[in-house]
């Protein structure tokens, strides 16, 4: 069996912020750094989810309920080239999202010349939740601009108990390896979307992928807000 122990050895330790019940939402963000992603593409990537996080509306969503969100990033490509861009940390004021941007905006790529293991990519965001804060809720949201071509797929890996709990929203960067949606979109639906209430949210080419970003980490965030109750 495909084991998310496996990366849990792999990850370098933090200290946590978080304790049980300390937060709504775990969310880490997976970015694709593979062989098809050109140093222009990572750029509008990375810059994109730097824009992101600081769109007024995705900032009011962070703040939008009483207990905060924990955040953590990292970027990946081949079976064993994942790297983490910022460890676990409690957003609760606009200047931790301030650090976050920071630290994505001056972070040196990861890597150029893998392929892409998304299976292995979402092993090692199992590992990271399972070493990380004690959320009510756990997401790994993950972009992509083309299907799994090395090791096991995303349906192998959810078939293991160490997805139990986690949902997994997909951010297909179409027309980068495919030139329509007819493979890339559905492949992202059928999958890597996971667990209840999932969803995908298309970017159209890396310049969409600022927008595309806004409005899934917007609907993540407001989708947490919901039954949670004030202390």
């Amino acid at each position: 069996m495909i084991r998310a122990a496996f990366w849990a050895a792999a990850l370098p330790w933090f200290p946590v912020e978080a304790t049980a019940s300390d937060c709504r939402l775990a969310l880490a963000l997976a970015l694709d750094v593979s062989r098809s992603v050109d140093a222009r593409e990572h750029a509008l990537q990375r810059g994109g989810l730097v824009a992101a996080l600081n769109a007024p509306e995705v900032r009011r969503a962070f703040f939008a309920a009483p207990l905060p969100v924990a955040l953590a990033v990292y970027e990946w490509s081949g079976p064993a080239d994942q790297h983490l861009l910022m460890d676990w940390l409690l957003i609760r004021a606009p200047d931790d999202l301030d650090r976050v941007a920071d630290r994505l905006a001056s972070a040196p790529r990861a890597g150029t010349d893998a392929p892409t293991a998304m299976g292995h990519a979402l092993l090692y965001g199992a590992a990271l939740m399972a070493r990380g804060p004690d959320c009510l809720f756990r997401t790994i949201d993950i972009s992509g601009d083309g299907e799994n071509n090395e090791g096991p797929g995303p349906s192998q890996v959810y078939a293991t108990a160490e997805f139990a709990g986690i949902t997994v929203n997909g951010l297909p960067i179409n027309g980068a390896e495919y030139e329509t949606e007819i493979q890339l979109i559905p492949w992202f639906l059928d999958h890597v979307r996971h667990g209840p209430g999932a969803f995908i949210e298309v970017a159209q080419g890396f310049a969409d992928f600022e927008r595309a970003m806004r409005a899934k980490l917007e609907r993540e965030l407001s989708g947490m807000v919901i039954g949670i109750a004030l202390p």
